[in-house]
């Protein structure tokens, strides 16, 4: 078990790393160090530099729905209630759904009804008439979609929270190195043990403990991951509305049909709607290692494969359709660390001596834990016997086989695609 005045380097400056950051210098944690390799935080490399990420509580698993509710619980306290938006949830099939959609959102469905503190919140929908006799705002025809509303659930707007944080915990006392200052190249050893880690400009920072929490950049500094953790990502287009469009569209809540995608209630600062399509997501595979990065550069994901363009324009066509043929802007693929089971990795990571910390796997779904993150971290770090109480959390060893990225995960509804296949031009990893 470390001190308190230990020198602890987190490398990433996203939803995890600055959640860490949060709870262990809340906790007298008195010597820690943020490594960022952009030069702003929220960084643009964060999947969560984002406008939005829907917070639902109900999941087809009770773990995580039990840690949700808890989420919620401080996304209402005053740190985070700015950037919670308790706009409600609407989860619904279309009429063309496939099989497999309409179980996963029957079990969704199931998991709010029978809990008890989200049951009084939700209100079964079935039918066109139904959701529009709830929504105004629509003037879609909602063909054959069914499902339910949660009124519990919402989202938070996620770069405003990352920067709230940022800021907070530069209060505490908290260094952040940014940039060529913060990129970081390698976890440095000494005879099994991480004793720190070295930047791009070759600088040395000792460190008694290295957390990694660089999202889908952790492999390139853990690499003895493997397959454990993947760089994933999934493609996301906004429409950019009129002043009057915005104020018309305010309050409606996070609509979500399983088969086609989602959006949210418009930004009222950039008057941005985001919208992402459902699907199997993206990977990047290397042919000579068989592992899945994140492309170097932002620019190489700047744009949306036309298949969930025609996608998202079909959600809108059903939902908001004066809106289904207007230009699509700040077209790009968001990238995370996926697990194939969904789990997050929070675990020292094997013949360290417990010196480097994996903090990953935040799989599409993490955001809406972010101001829980930094408390299981704390708890590892105390933990008695150096172990993650949490047993699905733990280090996973490589298994051998064809990766399945994440396939199986029943609320992914589609075939996983490489980068290469998608990208316009000539892709490169």
């Amino acid at each position: 078990m470390i001190s308190k005045s230990t020198p602890i380097v987190i490398v990433g400056g996203g939803a995890f790393g600055l959640s860490t950051a949060l709870h262990l210098s809340q906790d007298g944690y008195s010597n820690i160090a943020v490594f960022e390799q952009d030069d702003q935080v929220p960084p643009r490399f964060s999947a969560a530099n984002d406008l939005n990420k829907i917070v639902r509580a109900e999941y087809e698993d009770p773990f995580y729905t039990d840690l949700t509710m808890q989420a919620i619980a401080a996304w209402k306290t005053p740190l985070f209630a700015p950037h919670f938006h308790q706009t409600g949830f609407l989860h619904c099939v279309s009429g063309k759904a496939s099989e497999r959609a309409v179980a996963t959102l029957k079990r969704f469905q199931t998991s709010a009804i029978r809990h008890p503190e989200l049951h009084s919140h939700v209100i079964p929908l079935d039918g066109e008439n139904a959701i529009r006799e709830q929504f105004w705002q629509y003037d879609g025809q909602f063909p054959g979609w069914k499902g339910y509303f949660n009124r519990f659930d919402g989202y938070a707007h996620s770069a405003n929270a990352l920067a709230a944080v940022y800021r907070e915990t530069q209060k505490a006392g908290v260094r952040f190195f940014l940039g060529t200052q913060g990129a970081v190249t390698e976890v440095v050893y000494e005879k099994g043990q991480s004793i720190g880690i070295r930047t791009k400009n070759g600088h040395f920072h000792a460190a008694g403990l290295v957390i990694v929490a660089a999202g889908a950049a952790a492999g390139k500094l853990v690499p003895a991951i493997g397959t454990q953790v993947v760089a994933k990502s999934w493609s996301v287009a906004h429409v950019h509305l009129t002043d009057e469009e915005t104020s018309a569209l305010r309050g409606i809540p996070v609509t979500y049909a399983r088969d086609l995608g989602f959006f949210f209630e418009p930004d009222p600062v950039t008057q941005l709607l985001k919208l992402c399509p459902m699907g199997g997501g993206y990977v990047n595979t290397d042919p000579t290692t068989g592992l899945s990065q994140a492309p170097d550069s932002l620019a190489a994901s700047a744009f949306m494969p036309a298949a969930d363009e025609a996608q998202i324009r079909r959600l809108l066509a059903q939902t908001l359709p004066r809106l289904a043929h207007r230009p699509l802007v700040q077209k790009s693929l968001c990238w995370f660390a996926d697990t194939s089971d969904s789990d997050f990795i929070i675990d020292y990571v094997p013949n360290t001596a417990s010196s480097v910390i994996l903090l990953s796997g935040d799989s599409g779904h993490g955001f809406k834990m972010f101001p829980l993150v930094g408390r299981w971290v704390k708890d590892l770090l105390e933990a008695p016997d150096a172990q993650q109480p949490v047993a699905r959390w733990r280090w996973k060893q490589p298994t051998s086989g064809e990766a399945k990225w994440g396939g199986d995960v029943s609320w992914r509804l589609g075939a996983t695609r490489e980068f290469r296949d998608v990208k316009p031009g000539q892709s490169k990893l």
